[in-house]
């Protein structure tokens, strides 16, 4: 069934809609930083910036303390991609349903509210019942980011896996681009829920998301018994049985596994986080509004969704995966000094946007070259568990970092110290970089090879 470029790239569009939907969740409120900021009299939920860090960082609580991404890998490997999807999906719309309900005006007026404010009085009651939906979400996300990984790498096996990872990444970036635009304009139409209805309108859209992956479950068994049929697979289920928890010892003892997750997590531990306080960042040294911060934010993925699909085909045909991320850990640490030094020198919105749009080639370049890298260095049979375990790295850095920078900036007041922090982040995953090249190159990986089989 995947010989049929119709069907595979069908399957593409639906998983990847629903990772659109979820980073358009993810970044809902960050165009609102302002907002949350005002007291509950002026329309917002009395936030502080430490506050909207600690929301932040509890995206990837449980992923971290509680090790769900790595029972996610498990699960994903035991159970297989149809059952994980949909459990993934409906995480996301459960803890984006809690979500929604802490910062309604209704459950503010609670009792509930009440006891919840009485407690670690630092974070409103609001506070703590949106970190804990978006505890929950982060649990089904992170869980769904792994799932379409090994969904891809199953469907387009031996043919334009790269040129799908990167357009799956570009579309769902599109999300972020689409947030910062709708998220304010929604904000504005409602002004006596600026922060209600736009989490509303998200949620919503996750339910399409949920739809989404089971209609693929329906493609997804067709394919398994297709295979079965050949003599090529067993069902999807008894397949995934050979997995034995043992095979994760493969993973934590792989050296070039832990070089590839200290990548991921400095290089993301430098963009996510950004992602945060952008907009907010942009407000302030710019001295423009919320809405015009965000919107020139938006800019981010522009690059990154335009280039990802012919890097993506480069390193399907041309190989070179290494030597991307090395360059896109360049791009990054350039970009964010520029942020600390030069923007504020030049606070001119075209070289704002200039800036943020490079930095989306960086976001390009690092991830279309990081993802197919991994099952070239890990079996098949334990992929699922090996990309949850990469997530899981990623996630204490994207639980840390935030925290980090809210405190940083209600301390300095200032942009500067955490923009050199972003930047630190680079430099470190420029190192790794290299260390990835030298190791490849010892050990005959490919990763400077191409992916298409000839």
């Amino acid at each position: 069934m995947n010989d049929s470029a119709v069907a595979r790239w069908t399957v593409l569009i639906l998983v990847a809609s629903a990772m659109f939907f979820a980073y358009m969740f993810v970044d809902v409120m960050s165009p609102l930083k302002s907002t949350l900021e005002k007291a509950v009299s002026e329309g917002g939920l009395g936030w502080s910036s430490s506050t909207f860090g600690t929301y932040a960082s509890s995206e990837y609580f449980l992923n971290v303390f509680c090790l769900f991404l790595i029972f996610a890998g498990i699960i994903l490997d035991k159970m297989g991609v149809r059952f994980t999807g949909i459990l993934s999906t409906a995480l996301m719309v459960g803890g984006a349903a809690i979500k929604f309900i802490g910062i309604s005006d209704w459950f503010q007026a609670t009792a509930f509210c009440g006891w919840l404010d009485s407690w670690w009085t630092a974070m409103p009651g609001s506070a703590k019942m949106a970190s804990l939906g978006f505890m929950i979400f982060g649990c089904g996300c992170e869980m769904a980011g792994t799932t379409v990984s090994k969904i891809l790498a199953k469907w387009f096996k031996g043919k334009e896996m790269a040129l799908a990872m990167g357009l799956e990444m570009a579309i769902a970036r599109l999300g972020v681009f689409a947030v910062m635009w709708i998220s304010p304009l929604i904000s504005a139409k409602f002004p006596e829920s600026a922060v209600l209805a736009p989490v509303g309108f998200c949620t919503a859209l996750l339910l399409i998301g949920l739809i989404n992956f089971i209609v693929f479950s329906v493609m997804d068994t067709k394919f398994d018994r297709q295979l079965q049929e050949a003599g090529l697979a067993t069902d999807e289920h008894s397949a995934e049985d050979e997995f034995r928890l043992s095979d994760l010892g493969k993973i934590f003892t792989s050296k070039m596994f832990w070089i590839v997750a200290l990548l991921c997590v400095l290089y993301y531990s430098a963009i996510f986080p950004f992602q945060r306080y952008a907009p907010n960042f942009l407000e302030t040294t710019l001295q423009v509004s919320a809405e015009t911060g965000a919107r020139l934010f938006s800019f981010f993925p522009i690059l990154a969704m335009v280039l990802t699909p012919f890097l993506g085909a480069f390193l399907d045909f041309k190989g070179k995966g290494a030597t991307m991320l090395m360059l896109g850990a360049v791009i990054m640490i350039v970009c964010h000094l520029s942020f600390a030094f030069l923007l504020p020198v030049l606070p001119y919105k075209w070289f704002a946007v200039m800036l943020i749009a490079i930095l989306g080639v960086s976001f390009s370049l690092v991830p279309a070259a990081l993802w197919p890298s991994v099952p070239k260095i890990i079996d098949e049979k334990i992929l699922g568990s090996a990309y949850c375990v990469i997530f899981w790295v990623q996630n204490i850095g994207l639980f840390a970092v935030p925290l980090l920078i809210g405190s940083v900036l209600e301390s300095t007041g200032g942009y500067v110290l955490p923009m050199i922090i972003f930047s630190s982040f680079g430099v470190l995953a420029f190192v790794m970089s290299i260390f990835l090249k030298i190791e490849d190159k010892k050990k005959g990986y490919g990763l400077e090879l191409p992916n298409v089989q000839k």
